[in-house]
């Protein structure tokens, strides 16, 4: 049975079953009449009722069931029975076909405008539910993914190339930008990758197929396509974007461009690398319009995040952030400058590229070809009169060197070193040939960083290890883990049957005391390593991750995969 349309004054009803006042009512009108937005909405945001309360009150009066979409199992193509502009105009998804009727799930069953709108698109009779409006819009972008329109278009353009002996590089050029078929694929790949926050897009040329992989999460997730032929109108396209030489295809070359996508200002920074089948290339997605994070957004323990902090606001020294490619040390570093940039304070960084844009501080990117190197830049920083340095990442000696005289003359350097732990960071300086008693002098603390999954919430469970999980956490815990409860996610819509949604910074930090800088001075690496397991507060990324898993924010899962990165090295 199709349900009857019921036009209903919401605001009268909840006063008059006393769940808001009259002049509660009358002010949410207001804000509804300047905000143009939904009354309902207006009276959560306000705190005149709760969302729970309201939806219930909504679900009774209208007679329609509540949907929780994090619980629901749905279908593609019933979903995809609705375009994807309507649903996000009118608020809607189509839960489930009934045979009869179709079952559409509204932020706002009573909106009879919509309701009519979509009874016509449908052509079905329609059975109306509720659902949560921040659920829909989060589950409308995880079914709307872009993968059938890439797929749609990679035939466009393939069937373009085949048809014509059109010049690619005149094609790709074309005055007519928004129809050309390379273009619009382009636009929705990156739109897919801004809807599932990916962090990097692959384009992969194989012998017979081209494979787009997106990095999600830190995991890369594939679409296969047929048309490995429209790769090379691709991979000019964005030479073209990046500024490079579209005939160069022998040697690898890096770029970088910005585009504005679904009202996010997205930085590119593309490489290409010439391979068997073709031209693969990367881009790294750099959301500006995100915003900059706070120190206390990125995942620090209380305990480190108050040593941490501590010790950037201290006037000199050197602090060192280490991990591998990826594991979140430039986000921390930014976070930090964040903290750190005031009027009274002349601060000056040198990147590889400057990945996001800060207001009041001087950054410059080095650049190789006109040697203008990490060196070079340093010497003239020190000219400038800068009361905090940021180094983008500590490369060579040259660099150390003058690194480590910085924070010896009076200054706060803060950079990166690509080293497993902090610990092992004292065998990475001795190798770049940094003399011991300069570290000594200069060196404060050094911040190992790492990124685990977090279990996604939707489906979250509890797990109980296994006996090859129970072997290791013996060890490592070293108590009966019989007591401890660990979760999983089993999978669902919400996180791509992976399991994990989002990702969580994993932190360990070592404060250079007396007896460390001791071991400095001895260039004696084998003592400060010895020294360093049992100093004051210093406690192992794999520690820490544990206690996330103990938390139920991560997975044993993921505590064994950081663990067997840092055994491994």
């Amino acid at each position: 049975m199709e349900n009857p349309r019921k036009r209903i004054r919401i605001g009268d009803l909840l006063v008059e079953h006393k769940l808001i006042s009259e002049g509660q009512l009358s002010a949410a009108l207001a804000d509804q009449k300047t905000t143009g937005r939904k009354l309902g909405q207006v009276l959560i945001d306000n705190g005149y009722i709760s969302e729970d309360k309201f939806l219930d009150f909504l679900s009774r009066q209208l007679d329609v069931p509540y949907v929780d979409l994090k619980q629901y199992r749905y279908q593609q193509e019933v979903v995809h029975l609705l375009p994807e502009t309507l649903a996000r105009r009118y608020r809607a998804i189509v839960l489930a076909d009934r045979k009869n009727s179709l079952l559409v799930g509204m932020a706002d069953p009573s909106d009879i405008f919509a309701y009519d709108d979509i009874h016509k698109i449908l052509k079905r009779p329609i059975s109306l539910a509720l659902v949560r409006e921040k659920d829909l819009l989060k589950t409308l972008d995880i079914v709307y993914r872009r993968e059938d329109e890439i797929t749609s278009l990679a035939e466009e353009l393939d069937e373009e190339l085949s048809e014509t002996d059109i010049d690619l590089e005149q094609m790709v050029q074309s005055d007519d930008v928004e129809n050309a078929p390379v273009v619009r694929l382009l636009q929705t790949i990156f739109e897919d990758a801004v809807q599932v926050n990916a962090s990097d897009i692959h384009i992969e040329p194989d012998e017979k197929i081209l494979r787009i992989r997106m990095r999600i999460d830190g995991v890369l997730n594939e679409q296969v396509m047929n048309e490995k032929r429209i790769v090379s109108a691709l991979v000019s396209r964005l030479k073209l974007m990046s500024g490079l030489n579209i005939s160069e295809k022998r040697i690898p070359q890096d770029g970088r461009f910005h585009i504005k996508i679904k009202q996010h200002s997205i930085d590119v920074r593309l490489s290409t690398m010439p391979t068997q089948h073709g031209e693969s290339v990367v881009m790294r997605l750099l959301d500006q319009s995100a915003g900059m994070l706070d120190l206390n957004e990125i995942g620090m323990s209380d305990d480190i995040l108050q040593r941490f902090r501590k010790i950037i606001h201290r006037p000199h020294g050197l602090v060192l952030l280490t991990g591998p490619t990826g594991s979140g040390k430039t986000t921390t570093l930014y976070a930090a400058l964040n903290e750190l940039n005031s009027s009274e304070k002349k601060i000056i960084t040198v990147e590889d590229p400057v990945e996001y844009r800060l207001e009041r501080i001087s950054q410059v990117q080095v650049n190789e070809k006109i040697d203008l190197s990490f060196s070079k830049v340093l010497r003239s920083t020190l000219r400038q009169d800068p009361d905090i340095i940021l180094i983008g990442e500590m490369r060579d000696s040259e660099t150390a060197d003058i690194a480590v005289r910085s924070a010896m003359t009076g200054h706060m350097v803060l950079s990166t070193l690509h080293t497993n732990d902090a610990i092992s960071t004292v065998y990475r300086l001795q190798d770049m040939g940094v003399e011991g008693y300069l570290i000594a002098t200069s060196l404060q603390a050094i911040v190992a960083q790492r990124l685990v999954r977090k279990i996604c919430d939707n489906c979250k469970t509890e797990h109980v290890p296994d006996e090859h999980e129970k072997v290791w956490l013996q060890g490592a815990v070293n108590e009966n883990i019989d007591n401890i409860h660990f979760y999983q996610g089993n999978g669902c819509h919400l996180c791509n049957n992976t399991g994990y949604k989002g990702r969580k910074g994993v932190h360990e930090i070592l404060e250079i005391n007396n007896e460390l800088t001791s071991a400095f001075r001895q260039d004696d690496a084998n003592a400060f390593v010895e020294l360093a397991k049992q100093a004051p507060g210093y406690r192992p990324l794999v520690n820490n991750a544990l206690d996330l898993a103990r938390q139920g924010l991560t997975s044993i899962e993921e505590v064994l995969r950081l663990a067997g990165t840092i055994e491994e090295h």
